[in-house]
């Protein structure tokens, strides 16, 4: 702190040359990002890089902190060394007034209390200067939300759009081709003259009509499966795991009073149905660990698999999924490096 201090009022006469302005700037830049890294080290307060951070005048600035700061110190240490002096001089020495001993030691007691909670506030007044000065303005962090807001709508709508397209397309080229099987067969039964042969298409006509059925629910669920609503997040989960081809080995550790949120369910449910579908369709894997946690207000959704790697999270799928978790504020990691594994992580606040 002292240092700090010292250093800050030496470039005060090297800063009125146009040369010494770009070395103070060059040594103010080194100074601050040693500073940063005391903050977050020793202070727990983690300071947001910021393209305009002021420098040079939070040097400035930070001096009569780091002063004060010095004093402290220098308090802390004149009350333990007065507190050494009368525990040393009540236990090995031979005192003639006792009484001013104790009464020293109790006051270097009072004076190492009154300067330890001094350095207390001397911290907290530095994180608060450098988050000040070095961070971004309560203005510039406004308008970096509202970018940021601007930017996940814009991806929200895209990703409906696909979805939409997803669907009109499921619905053309799976149900209603079906559909018009389905149609074909009957006609062909109502025009047959023999009535084993148009037994035989009713029969067949039975048999597609299961079929679009079974197709129309793939794509109503891929919209919202009804079962999230009915059995909550960790049934879904579990028909996930039921209903895929490979080994799906679900842990679902939510400690949490309450329900979670509808949105977050649904997020969640999609992350772990397209991570999979992903695996069984690209990946070669041999089997799926899905985990699910709670942890410091926000839902752990980790999904692991054996397979190549080599994932893409610029691909549609994963694009998408980053775009419907950002969309909850939320992120989305994807570990995939070449030969494998593979490990998509979403991370869904809940607050």
């Amino acid at each position: 702190m002292l240092l700090e201090a010292v250093a800050a009022l030496a470039v005060l006469p090297l800063a009125a040359r146009p040369r010494g302005r770009r070395s103070v700037t060059a040594a103010a830049g080194r100074m601050v990002r040693l500073e940063r890294w005391r903050l977050d080290r020793f202070l727990g307060v983690r300071v947001p890089p910021y393209g305009r951070a002021r420098t040079v005048p939070y040097l400035l600035a930070r001096w009569p902190i780091g002063l004060l700061g010095g004093i402290v110190l220098g308090c802390a240490a004149i009350g333990l060394a007065y507190l050494g002096f009368a525990l040393v001089g009540w236990l090995f020495v031979d005192l003639r007034q006792p009484a001013m001993v104790a009464l020293a030691g109790l006051g270097g007691l009072l004076l190492f209390f009154l300067a330890g909670q001094g350095i207390g506030q001397v911290a907290r007044m530095e994180g608060e200067l450098a988050l000040r000065m070095l961070g971004p303005s309560q203005a510039d962090a406004l308008e970096a939300r509202i970018a940021e807001l601007a930017a996940s709508r814009a991806e929200i709508m895209d990703v409906v759009h696909e979805e939409r397209r997803r669907i009109e397309r499921d619905l053309h080229d799976g149900v209603q081709q079906r559909l018009v099987a389905l149609g074909m067969l009957i006609g062909r039964a109502r025009r047959s003259q023999d009535p084993g042969r148009a037994a035989e298409l009713l029969l067949q006509a039975h048999e597609e009509s299961h079929r679009a059925l079974a197709e129309l629910r793939e794509v109503a669920w891929r919209v919202h499966p009804a079962i999230l609503d009915q059995a909550g997040l960790r049934g879904a989960l579990e028909a996930v795991a039921e209903r895929g081809p490979l080994p799906v080995r679900l842990d679902y550790a939510v400690a949490r009073s309450g329900e979670l949120p509808k949105a977050v369910e649904t997020a969640a449910y999609f992350v772990v149905s397209e991570a999979v579908t992903n695996v069984v369709k690209h990946a070669g894997a041999t089997g799926v660990d899905v985990r699910v946690s709670w942890e410091d207000g926000e839902l752990d959704v980790r999904v692991r698999d054996d397979g190549g790697g080599g994932a893409d999270p610029g691909g549609s799928g994963l694009a998408g999924l980053a775009s419907r978790v950002a969309a909850l504020d939320g992120r989305l990691v994807v570990d995939s490096p070449a030969g494998g594994p593979t490990e998509i992580r979403a991370v869904l606040p809940c607050a």
